[in-house]
């Protein structure tokens, strides 16, 4: 890919920070890829969305990569398939972790911590941070409700954003995150609820992160993602060359 991934953009030091609209641009081409494979006659479900499998073409295309742990949904009579739980450490669904149970919806909550590292520009998961900051939704979730904390947990080298853009991208990610799948909106209506949010403009006084932002502790450095793991119990895979990941933290 000729620009990387975005994981590489929203981590590496050297990479330029993507813009605001660029941020958007990249999480709707995302969603849309998302919603595809869950519309298609025979549902696909990710089951490892994270930024890493984002990949940026020219002006910031974002098509997704990496379909090795991808499988087909649910017959059209059930909720879920149950399967052995593998992912990622900070992107997987709780349901799936807790339970080996994926439905459609798991994606959902993968695109919703996408979403949280997009506006903060930190990692889901990162044993660097101190106990109680590990998991970016565990630490941050709290605060996407509160418009004065919002602000402060704004990925500061993003510069001007809308504010009423930025509030209603908090509250899609909240509803991503919900302990539910069947509360969480489908891809579908993330979709839209995106293109809405591109359509809002800047304010012309401008308004950037704020600096006094004493929340998170900002990576310094590029680490690569977490490799996957073996989360929990289930049978099945999707692929003969992926094999259920073991515990690491690199």
């Amino acid at each position: 890919m000729q620009k990387g991934s975005l994981e590489s953009h929203l981590f590496q030091k050297c990479r330029e920070p993507p813009s605001w609209n660029t941020r958007i641009k990249i999480a709707l081409d995302a969603a849309r890829g998302l919603d595809f494979l869950h519309t298609t006659e025979n549902t696909v479900i990710y089951r490892d969305f994270k930024a890493a499998n984002i990949l940026l073409h020219e002006n910031y295309n974002a098509k997704l990569s990496d379909f090795g742990l991808a499988r087909l949904g649910p017959p059209v009579d059930k909720s879920h398939v149950t399967t052995q739980a593998v992912g990622t450490y900070g992107y997987a669904a709780p349901e799936y972790i807790n339970t080996g149970h994926l439905y459609v919806r798991s994606d959902v909550y993968g695109f919703g911590v996408v979403l949280l590292e997009i506006i903060t520009g930190l990692r889901a998961y990162d044993l660097n941070r101190p106990t109680g900051q590990t998991s970016l939704v565990d630490w941050y979730k709290p605060m996407l409700s509160d418009k004065a904390k919002l602000k402060k947990i704004v990925d500061l080298r993003m510069q001007d954003y809308p504010p009423e853009g930025m509030n209603k991208l908090a509250q899609l990610i909240l509803r991503c995150l919900l302990n539910d799948p069947k509360s969480r909106p489908d891809m579908s209506e993330v979709v839209l609820i995106l293109e809405r949010i591109g359509t809002i403009r800047m304010d012309p006084k401008g308004t950037k992160a704020s600096s006094s932002n004493s929340y998170p502790n900002r990576p310094h450095s590029y680490h690569p993602s977490p490799t996957r793991h073996q989360l929990g119990g289930g049978v099945g895979g999707v692929s003969p060359r992926r094999q259920p990941y073991r515990h690491t933290n690199g």
